[in-house]
């Protein structure tokens, strides 16, 4: 049975800055070397050359080791950073560290963490990607000790994107890439990846290579996937909830309809086992959230609530951030805190438009 989860998010006060998450190891409320996964967000652009996600896992990894643990196995933490506050998200991290606490027949917290086969540039948007994360959520699922796939509510991945380099490289061996546009290729390994997770857990059936990014009603309602250039493998975080090993939090999950859809983040957080009166108020949670998790879509049709908007004609801001800041402006007047971990590029993340939404709370 995997251990009992502590979690806590803290926020980071500079680019390069890990210093509350030394103040948590210091203050034994984690030990380094349990620390399993970090989850953030980071300030730059959110694009393919946003190197804050590099710099700030540096940063996080160097406190773990100077904290006492081993270098070798920090290296292999899943460390995963989504690029660009936008309007008033703030950056964060969320730290995941197991504990010591007595077994319990609720369904609490639990963790698993696995490496896909790697990724080669050719894969990426292809059915070889669906089937290579597939494989590695199940992994994760059983290292989770969770075996109904109902029981998972948040998977939160990182893959590898196309760059110039591995285009070349695809092309030197005789292959072809899906898109020769480096920052659509982030788009598309997002969404390949999510088509992976919903595989995995039985939320669609295997879809072929003509579904990638066309068939925005396939989807998974617990994705969150991001990509970079930092790695050539999908690293795949379950989380989920099991009975037996213990704790103070549980996780719940929902989906948004659209960017403005505020129901669809408090029925995540009721979902965690929160009670919460009909028409709830940021001070209710009082105290009880860790974070939201939430993937985000610019509607391919232009329209929200039936209304026109522009984000997908904009030349000059690009609809990732456009819609990225929406979605963390609503985002925090729900829960009343500007650190909330908002992703964009959430194809067959959550129905079109919309998103999924997971939300980490602590019954105490």
């Amino acid at each position: 049975m995997p251990s009992a989860i502590e979690v806590r998010k803290v926020p980071i006060h500079s680019v390069a800055d890990a210093s509350e998450l030394a103040k948590l190891l210091d203050d034994g409320v984690m030990q380094a070397d349990r620390v399993i996964a970090i989850i953030g967000k980071t300030e730059g652009n959110g694009g393919v050359n946003d190197y804050t996600r590099i710099i700030a896992d540096r940063a996080f990894r160097e406190v773990l080791v100077e904290k006492g643990a081993d270098p070798q196995q920090v290296q292999e933490i899943p460390v995963v950073w989504s690029g660009g506050t936008d309007g008033v998200l703030s950056p964060h991290a969320t730290i995941f560290a197991t504990t010591d606490a007595e077994p319990s027949d609720e369904l609490r917290l639990t963790v698993g963490f696995a490496m896909s086969e790697q990724l080669l540039p050719e894969d990426i948007g292809r059915t070889a990607m669906i089937t290579k994360v597939a494989e590695a959520v199940r992994v994760a699922m059983t290292r989770a000790g969770i075996t109904d796939p109902a029981d998972v509510h948040y998977v939160q991945t990182k893959t590898p994107l196309l760059t110039i380099h591995t285009i070349r490289d695809a092309k030197s061996r005789g292959k072809t890439v899906w898109t020769e546009h480096t920052h659509e290729s982030m788009d598309l390994s997002n969404g390949c990846t999510a088509l992976g997770v919903a595989v995995a857990l039985g939320e669609i059936e295997m879809p072929s290579d003509e579904d990638v990014m066309h068939d925005r009603s396939l989807f998974s309602s617990v994705a969150s996937c991001s990509s970079g250039v930092e790695l050539d493998q999908a690293q795949v975080v379950v989380v989920g909830n099991a009975r037996g090993v213990g704790g103070r939090y549980r996780i719940g999950h929902s989906v948004m309809k659209d960017a403005l859809d505020q129901d669809g983040i408090w029925e995540a957080i009721r979902s965690a086992g929160l009670e919460l009166p009909e028409r709830p108020h940021h001070t209710d949670l009082d105290g009880r959230l860790v974070n939201v998790f939430l993937k985000c879509e610019v509607s391919q049709d232009g329209m929200v609530r039936g209304r026109r908007n522009a984000m997908l004609d904009d030349s000059d801001v690009h609809w990732h951030r456009q819609i990225k800041a929406c979605v963390g402006g609503v985002t925090a007047a729900v829960t009343g805190d500007p650190a909330a971990f908002v992703s964009v590029s959430a194809a067959h993340q959550g129905p079109d438009g919309g998103g999924p939404v997971a939300a980490i709370v602590d019954l105490g």
